[in-house]
């Protein structure tokens, strides 16, 4: 029986990226892109709901990326990954840096046993890798505070989105490393806010996160196409 929400196969095949994690011209050379504009949406609203030092849970944090960025401006963060490899990654990052940051290995599923809750959780980039999206949305849920926010990033399922995120970025850019993106498992905006509301939550706000070559990087925009973000309410 699945007790929760990790596939093998997907931690293996992220964890096998673990030492390249942080080379910004390296496999993860789109999280590098991407990671700027969704910290700083996310942190905008972090600090439209909350003031001082606010504690996040990072869900799928891999090597480190949004966990540092969120660190540094300011919050008190935890990440947690299934990835061993990908934790230790992250750790020899942050370290020496003195941020409110520390790592974990596990599941969301452990940490919810635990009875912890925090009145932030992000989980980036990570819904459309688990065996179970509405049950890992409803965990997530279970761990926040009332009045706690959750933020979500994924890739639509679109026609738009296979032939960018899946056959330009995998197969015809080699942006990403192939078998990344499996696009049936992507995710619509309406399968999200259903599994949100069944979970007792709100989605209050999204964003399309849209990638501009003239730009050389992502912004945040109207066209949820392809990626986009959400903030939801407990």
């Amino acid at each position: 029986m699945q007790t929760d929400s990790v596939k093998p196969d997907e931690i293996a095949r992220f964890d096998a990226l673990a030492a390249r994690w942080w080379d910004a011209n390296g496999p993860m050379r789109p999280l590098h892109l991407m990671n700027p504009p969704r910290a700083a949406w996310v942190l905008a609203r972090i600090r439209a709901r909350f003031s001082g030092v606010v504690r996040v849970l990072d869900i799928g944090c891999g090597a480190g990326l949004l966990a540092e960025a969120l660190a540094k401006a300011g919050c008190d963060v935890l990440g947690l990954d299934a990835g061993a490899d990908v934790i230790k990654a992250a750790q020899a990052h942050a370290a020496g840096q003195g941020l409110r940051l520390a790592y974990r290995t596990g599941t969301a599923e452990a940490l919810a046993a635990e009875g912890q809750k925090f009145p932030v959780i992000t989980a980036l980039e990570v819904i459309e890798h688990v065996a179970d999206p509405a049950g890992f949305v409803a965990t997530l849920a279970g761990m926040l505070e009332p009045g706690g926010l959750l933020f979500l990033s994924t890739l639509n399922r679109t026609a738009r989105s296979y032939l960018i995120a899946k056959l330009g970025a995998e197969y015809v850019l080699r942006l990403l490393p192939v078998g990344t993106h499996e696009w049936r498992r992507f995710i619509t905006p309406a399968e999200l806010s259903a599994h949100c509301r069944a979970a007792g939550l709100r989605v209050e706000d999204t964003a399309g996160l849209t990638f501009s070559p003239l730009r050389g990087g992502f912004h945040i925009s109207r066209d949820s196409s392809v990626n986009y973000l959400a903030m939801a309410v407990a």
